[in-house]
């Protein structure tokens, strides 16, 4: 089921931006973004320290049935990554693969 948050800004583009109480905001993907890209493969974060204008792509997310470009909903600097995503996305060639 898709879930849609109260705390969160959406894009039409399907990102989602919140503003923390420290002023920084926090960027993702709705989960009907995530549903329509399928089983996830790779995620290419943008480097910490790292400026964006609004509307640059700053990350790609790589799926199983399509690759798609995360653009910024705004302009500002790179303070911190997903550590979640970093560690997975170090991991995911060293995942067995199963056979079925």
């Amino acid at each position: 089921m898709v879930e849609v948050r109260d705390d969160v800004r959406y894009l039409a583009s399907h990102e989602w931006v919140k503003l923390e109480a420290d002023e920084t905001v926090v960027v993702g993907i709705s989960d009907h973004a995530q549903a329509a890209l399928g089983d996830v493969v790779y995620v290419e974060l943008p480097e910490v320290g790292s400026r964006v204008a609004a509307g640059d792509e700053m990350a790609v997310v790589e799926a199983v049935k399509a690759a798609s470009d995360i653009s910024a909903p705004v302009t500002g600097e790179i303070t911190a990554g997903n550590m979640v995503l970093e560690t997975w996305r170090e991991r995911v060639t060293e995942l067995p693969l199963e056979a079925g």
